[in-house]
């Protein structure tokens, strides 16, 4: 121990210089304040980065699903106008492309608003003659094609779509899509054509144009298999050529998947990313990283505002009891330290007979509590569909696996709603998330609290079933769909669900095979004319 005093050489005595000490009060008062400013600094930190990652995570899974259902719209999408196309070419090979200009214009009029598909249509014969434009405004009827586009449909004598190219008489960017026209006796006759103009009002902003107004933040672009811009919010990007993309560059290795990257502006964004299988092309679905820090600042200054009153109460008292008594220093100092561990119960305040120290504990407990409260809640948020209530796909998955890992038997419903697309189209999408809403709430109703019921994405539902035999758990979902078939969810208009079963051990000891065969018998479900329930079998088992 270091002495107090300086040892003395000689035999008189010096004046002795005075070191400043430290008061018991201000010791407690330190040491109290700071561990409990500490504690709820080192929660805080730690709550935030849990709700960062939860926050990347489903942002880049969202991104992603987004991209995998636009991806379908648009290959849908390319089919339609191909098959409108061939359905052309086929009624011009019958009636022969030699018909007056007049009537193939009229004819190629009908086609184009008929089907809204395309901006411009053309008429070209096997020589490479403009016999008929739609609209004729854009004058090129009566000339050769000269753009190595058309020039290429025309020696191909197939169905083709083009890359982005620049036309050399509107100067507009487009995509050209063409097929053959063959007369009776199977000789070619040249071929009609489409075009979407890329930095005009077409087919695809009038689809995909609306997808992100509630979240001005992400935003979709798409680029074809050469990276150049097809469609963009920004009509100023549209045509360039984005090859260096992180992103763009795993769509050209034929990659689909989600990640965090720097685009070509230095933005750190998340990225979901998928191909058309029809043309080749990639939908990119982007989220800037800053929205997830901008609602991370959010969470963290409203936890801070929360906690202020109570820490300053808190300080306040611990300054003025300080100098009377010691023990509730000690107590709320062990209360923050257990408080660190997480799931620890916290005590109840003690009883003291200073009314200023009872104050302050029951102050502490009570902030300790409501921030227990709030971590409690944003973790339950992280774990159920924002929609419905029902567990979210992600606590399914971990669901499954554990009690899989626990060789416990269950079932696995895999339900869907029947054409519930004819429901949002018809009666608007607000119809559709409450009757979404009222089936969780049937299926909630059908099962027990030691089952999981959750919404796996979309109108598709999974229920795990605990301990439930073949017969049990296709009762149990028989249960379920009468009671949605009976409960009237949208006036004059039937709802009804499918629903595919499989069970645990018996048709596989894996959680995603277990999936697949109970979407399977969902498949079949629907195939057999939907409103019904199928039990995967046996022999279903690969």
């Amino acid at each position: 121990m270091i002495s107090l005093f300086k040892p003395h050489h000689k035999p008189h005595y010096k004046p002795q210089q005075k070191r400043r000490k430290i008061s018991l009060t201000a010791v407690f008062t330190g040491f109290v304040s700071l561990s409990v400013l500490l504690t709820l600094t080192v929660s805080i930190l730690s709550s935030t980065q849990t709700q960062k990652r939860s926050l990347v995570h489903n942002t880049l899974t969202l991104n992603l699903s987004t991209a995998v259902q636009m991806s379908k719209t648009m290959d849908s999408l390319f089919q339609f106008m191909q098959s409108g196309l061939t359905n052309a070419a086929v009624t011009f090979g019958e009636s022969g492309v030699s018909l007056q200009k007049k009537e193939l214009e009229s004819r190629l009029d009908l086609i184009r608003n008929s089907s809204g598909y395309f901006n411009s249509i053309v008429l070209v014969d096997e020589t490479g003659l403009v016999r008929a434009i739609s609209p004729k405004s854009i004058g090129t009827a009566g000339s050769h094609i000269t753009s190595q586009a058309a020039l290429t449909a025309l020696r191909s004598r197939k169905a083709f779509i083009s890359e982005v190219y620049m036309t050399s008489v509107t100067k507009r960017i487009i995509v050209f899509i063409s097929e053959p026209i063959f007369d009776r006796n199977g000789n070619y006759k040249g071929f009609i054509s489409g075009t979407i103009y890329l930095q005009d009002k077409n087919i695809l902003n009038q689809i995909f144009g609306g997808q992100f107004e509630k979240n001005e933040t992400s935003y979709f672009y798409i680029v074809d298999s050469k990276g150049q811009v097809l469609y963009h919010p920004d009509n100023n990007r549209i045509g360039k050529d984005i090859s260096a993309n992180l992103i763009v560059q795993q769509l050209e290795k034929g990659k689909s998947g989600k990640q965090q990257y720097i685009n070509l502006d230095g933005v750190d964004s998340l990225a979901g990313y998928t191909r058309i299988p029809s043309t080749g092309w990639g939908i990119v679905v982007v989220s800037p990283t800053k929205m997830i820090y901008d609602q991370l600042y959010i969470h963290v200054v409203l936890l801070l505002l929360q906690m202020l009153l109570p820490l300053t109460v808190l300080i306040f008292i611990v300054v003025w009891t300080a100098r009377q008594i010691a023990n509730p220093f000690v107590f709320l100092t062990n209360l923050v330290q257990k408080f660190e561990q997480d799931g620890v119960e916290l005590p109840k305040p003690r009883v003291h007979w200073n009314r200023e120290a009872d104050l302050l504990t029951r102050t502490v407990v009570r902030a300790l509590h409501n921030f227990r409260r709030q971590n409690e809640q944003l973790t339950q948020e992280a774990m159920t569909d924002a929609l419905t209530g029902l567990m979210n796909r992600r606590t399914f998955e971990d669901t499954i696996r554990s009690w899989i890992d626990q060789r416990m038997p269950f079932a696995i419903l895999v339900l869907d709603i029947d054409k519930f697309k004819t429901i949002n189209d018809t009666f608007g999408h607000q119809t559709g998330d409450a009757v979404l809403k009222q089936v969780a709430g049937i299926i909630r109703a059908g099962v027990t609290q030691q089952d999981v019921s959750s919404r796996f994405g979309g109108e598709e539902f999974v229920v795990l079933l605990r301990n439930h035999d073949r017969s049990e758990a296709f009762l149990r979902a028989e249960q379920i769909r009468k009671s949605v078939e009976q409960a009237v969810l949208v006036a004059d208009h039937p709802v009804t669900i499918s629903i595919g079963v499989a069970l645990y051990p018996q048709h596989s000891s894996t959680a995603m095979e277990l999936f697949h065969l109970a979407d399977n018998a969902l498949y079949l479900a629907k195939e057999s004319g939907r409103n019904r329930t199928v039990m995967i079998q046996e022999q279903d088992k690969a």
